[in-house]
């Protein structure tokens, strides 16, 4: 499909200046491209960014990574050449793959069982939606692409080798046979180079995708040989046309030199894979892209996440409790260093992604440290002006502490402490509302634990209590944390003594802190103190500290 054209990029003098320095990965990957251009001596020519799709199972948030990424980079090499060399972004699914196991996240797998190592696109769509399973999984990328608003094209296989647009490309492997097999016999076992070939025959008989030694070749007449296993005969077939595919090294090359990719990144545990296509690629007479290798996503395990095996967090689970531009911002930091991909990250992310929007207004007057903040990339050169007075983790405390299962609860202690919000001056924190109650009763509220506190903790719970009363209801944020403070200051177990205060004595722990969060509230952490008092109310508060005096919080955890 064809996306919209892309959005204007704002460029001036200063910022393709910066953008030439930048140390930024984007820039630093899009430099690679120019270069390239430059070394061809062909600096206006359209360039191609490619992403791979395998869609032998439902896309995960690792696919999405792969797109984010590249886009990213799309945008650096526009600011870099003053956005005058065109530039296209493909997505390719290798859809005319032959299914080798059944995924184990997919319904009715008997029946997708009886179709092993047919093309995915001839396999009934085991969720009874589509054309095809291949067209099923082709749809989800699609759909989660274009809720990420990505200008892409998108890319079939079996359209593209159908339709003859690698035609010219595998005769040319035909002619270089034997020189692409010399390059991929010494990477394989010894029991596959008996059978390898860079061609994968469609059997006429079956369907199956075959993987099978070729017996004979027929440059002129562009055909191979082999013997069918289904009939166990003789069978000879065109290598155009869709009667063949291309084994995935030599289809990743086949893919390259036909388009002219110029970049393409990959996981971290495909550099020998990228070395041998790009081989094969320079002996079908194209040059391999620029590229890039980035480190692998994580389960709760440290495992790798898999499209077969549905581990790790899906795309649209981290879009329940959380928005889309989070999920961009955690793609873009330290994507050479492998992370755990888990429900945990999500309101950090959040976060630390409306935290690096101020910051970009803050730094307007400074080109280098706007091109390096990731709002600059998540956003495509045009982060846009949001005012989100409460934090993500804030929510979720207040959520915590009323037992929240409805926003509009949240809204009730936002609308009286926080003057001049309102669900629709503030749509955002509006949404990041209904995230946070999610997130809440699915991940907060179930590992909930109140703990009693004991009689150090008692006495000072009480003395806050009474300082809390001390103040007016509308005391701000920094007076009530002052209060808090006050209170552990003079209690010797939450004196910090590498620390000192306002008043030369004594810095407060973290202990103090951490207490209170596990007592009144039943989690380990929380945002300032002082901070979620001011919103949730003093009144509030006292109550809370009351019943956990009581033994009514612990008590029924």
């Amino acid at each position: 499909m064809a996306a919209p054209a892309l959005p204007p990029l704002t460029i001036t003098d200063a910022l393709v200046e910066a953008a030439g320095r930048s140390p930024a990965w984007p820039f630093e990957e899009a430099r690679k491209i120019v270069a390239r251009l430059a070394r061809e001596g062909n600096p206006s020519r359209t360039v191609l960014f490619e992403t791979g799709y395998g869609p032998s199972g439902l896309p995960h948030i690792g696919t999405f990574g792969e797109v984010a990424r590249t886009a990213m980079v799309r945008t650096a090499f526009r600011l870099l050449t003053r956005d005058a060399v065109p530039t296209r972004l493909v997505s390719f699914s290798d859809d005319m793959d032959g299914l080798r196991k059944v995924p184990d996240n997919v319904p009715n797998q008997d029946m997708v069982r009886r179709y092993l190592n047919k093309p995915l696109t001839a396999i009934p769509d085991p969720f009874g939606e589509h054309q095809s399973f291949g067209h099923h999984n082709n749809a989800r990328l699609r759909a989660f692409l274009d809720r990420f608003g990505f200008d892409y094209e998108f890319a079939s296989a079996t359209d593209y080798y159908k339709a003859g647009r690698f035609d010219d490309v595998l005769l040319r492997m035909l002619a270089a046979y034997d020189e692409v097999m010399a390059i991929m016999l010494p990477s394989l076992r010894e029991e596959r180079q008996q059978s390898y070939s860079p061609f994968l025959p469609i059997s006429p008989v079956s369907g199956d995708v075959l993987q099978v030694p070729i017996l004979e070749r027929n440059v002129a007449a562009g055909t191979i040989v082999f013997r069918d296993p289904a009939n166990d005969a003789l069978t000879e077939v065109p290598v155009t046309g869709g009667h063949v595919k291309a084994q995935w090294k030599a289809d990743w090359a086949l893919r390259w030199t036909a388009l002219g990719v110029d970049y393409e990144m990959s996981g971290k545990d495909l550099i020998d894979s990228v070395r041998l296509s790009g081989q094969i690629c320079r002996a079908l007479g194209g040059t391999p892209p620029e590229g890039f290798s980035y480190e692998l996503f994580l389960d709760e395990n440290g495992q790798k996440i898999s499209k077969s095996k549905g581990n790790g967090l899906t795309i649209e689970e981290w879009l329940s409790y959380a928005s889309p531009e989070s999920l961009s911002l955690f793609m873009f930091h330290k994507p050479k260093a492998a992370k755990r991909l888990t429900f945990d990250v999500i309101p950090r992310a959040v976060d630390d992604y409306f935290g690096f929007l101020a910051g970009y207004e803050r730094d307007a007057d400074d080109p280098a440290r706007r091109l390096g903040n990731p709002a600059w990339h998540i956003h495509a050169g045009s982060p846009p002006k949001i005012d989100q007075p409460i934090s993500f983790a804030m929510l979720l405390n207040l959520a915590a502490a009323s037992n929240a299962h409805q926003k509009d609860v949240l809204w009730g202690f936002i609308l009286r402490h926080v003057a001049g919000v309102t669900p629709t001056t503030h749509p955002k924190l509006d949404e990041l509302a209904g995230y946070a109650v999610r997130y809440y009763q699915d991940f907060v509220e179930p590992t909930k634990s109140f703990r009693a506190p004991d009689e150090v903790e008692r006495d000072a719970l009480a003395a806050l209590d009474r300082k809390l009363g001390e103040l007016p209801p509308d005391a701000d944020p920094e007076a009530i944390q002052s209060a808090v403070l006050d209170v552990a200051r003079i209690n010797p177990r939450y004196q910090d003594t590498t620390r000192t205060g306002p008043a030369g004595g004594p810095g407060v722990s973290a202990a103090w802190f951490g207490a209170l969060y596990q007592i009144l509230l039943g989690t380990e952490r929380g945002p300032r103190f002082g901070s979620f008092v001011a919103i949730f109310g003093i009144p509030e508060t006292r109550a809370l500290i009351r019943r956990a005096l009581a033994g009514e919080l612990a008590g029924a955890a």
